[in-house]
């Protein structure tokens, strides 16, 4: 008589199905918030025991980043419904930086151009996304981001096109030029973009009449607000993940890494380098002005002496840290960035160094550069690395 086998690679998806389904009846006090948590447990569920399955990963690559990132997602978006207001505020702040430093991951990590101009890519996005929300105000929101990750992706390709000629220090000099020049730039159409005084949005953003239904009367309209920028940012941030992994892991991506170790031997199989890097310089500056066009709309206003050459040394600095060239980095550095803030807070003040004091505004500075220092000492290929290490370890013990 033929048992019944039960593959253990399935026990996982199994086990978070049922362990979803009696938190989501058993814990939820009304039955419609249950269902909905069901809902988002059994796609989860689905899509971990398709990726389990044996060769998915190799024979459909393309479809096990999706099921990846929208099991990702999926508990992102459940998260958000039971953290604070603040705590979602941070996650939309660190999910926006954390698509920053995929584009300069991808251009520094796979194509290997130095770039310190990111912030000011980030500030064009930003720009335009007040600006032209100051002007029409009933644009979709969707419609206004692509607009300032065109106007991004165009000051990219501006860059880049002297980009081809030069090399290492040398082309990082010309971005720190960009940098430096942003702000003189931003006051000479200061009547479009405010000067140094900045924009603020028309109207906020504000929640769906549906995402309202889930709370108590009671639940503030700010906390609603934030929610619904979290999800919509947290999205977006998904939707951008899995296209640069796709781009990583394409034709245009292994010819960038291969003109990152020999740029002789990429143009010996037909590379052309002027494209490739241009290329590179183009999807960087899309992405930075990307997340800078969602960090408008997640503080309602844009200010241009944000985007500075201390935030552009900050971006390469969370880079590092959280390993170039490597999509996890990319989150762990934005995840560092979004709760840094509160852990700095909370150590001065426990510390005894007084909010307003100048050490306590360069502790931010004094902190990075500490992480900085610490990874470049023990963790050279950055917190990614370090894990990839660790696996390697257990798995040879």
């Amino acid at each position: 008589m033929s048992r019944l086998v039960f593959p253990r690679r399935q026990f996982l998806p199994a086990g978070l199905l049922v362990a979803g389904l009696v938190v989501a009846f058993v814990v939820t006090p009304r039955l419609r918030d249950g269902v909905a948590i069901a809902v988002a447990v059994v796609i989860a569920a689905a899509s971990v025991a398709v990726l389990v399955m044996p060769n998915v990963r190799q024979a459909h690559p393309v479809i096990a980043r999706a099921l990846l990132t929208l099991v990702a997602l999926d508990a992102t978006l459940l998260l958000t419904f039971f953290l604070s207001a603040t705590t979602d505020f941070n996650l939309a702040v660190g999910a926006a930086m954390s698509i920053v430093l995929l584009g300069l991951s991808f251009l520094t990590g796979a194509s290997g151009q130095i770039s310190l101009g990111n912030s000011a890519f980030m500030g064009v996005g930003a720009l335009v996304v007040a600006m032209w929300a100051d002007h029409h105000a009933t644009t979709p929101i969707v419609v206004t981001i692509l607009i300032a990750v065109a106007c991004g992706a165009a000051v990219g390709l501006l860059l880049g096109l002297p980009a081809t000629r030069l090399r290492g220090p040398y082309l990082a000099g010309m971005t720190l030029a960009f940098v430096v020049a942003f702000p003189a730039l931003d006051n000479l159409f200061s009547s479009w973009t405010g000067g140094d005084a900045g924009l603020e949005l028309p109207t906020p953003v504000t929640s769906p009449h549906w995402l309202a239904g889930y709370f108590s009367a009671n639940t503030s309209s700010f906390t609603l607000g934030t929610i619904w920028m979290t999800d919509m940012t947290v999205i977006i941030t998904a939707v951008a993940f899995f296209l640069m992994a796709n781009l990583f892991a394409s034709r245009a991506g292994r010819a960038m890494r291969l003109i990152r170790d020999n740029d002789v031997a990429a143009e010996l199989v037909g590379v052309s380098l002027p494209r490739a890097r241009v290329l590179a310089f183009i999807v960087s500056a899309a992405y930075a002005a990307l997340g800078g066009a969602l960090w408008t709309l997640i503080n309602n206003s844009v200010s241009p002496p944000t985007y500075t050459l201390a935030l552009s040394i900050t971006i390469l600095s969370l880079m590092v840290i959280g390993g170039i060239g490597t999509i996890p980095g990319a989150i762990f550095g934005g995840v560092i960035y979004a709760y840094s803030t509160n852990v700095i807070t909370w150590f001065t003040s426990h510390v005894g160094i007084g909010s307003q004091s100048n050490l306590a505004s360069q502790m931010p500075g004094i902190v990075f550069g500490a992480l900085l220092i610490l990874t470049m000492l023990f963790a050279p290929r950055g917190l990614t690395g370090a894990l990839h290490r660790l696996r390697e370890w257990r798995r040879d013990r």
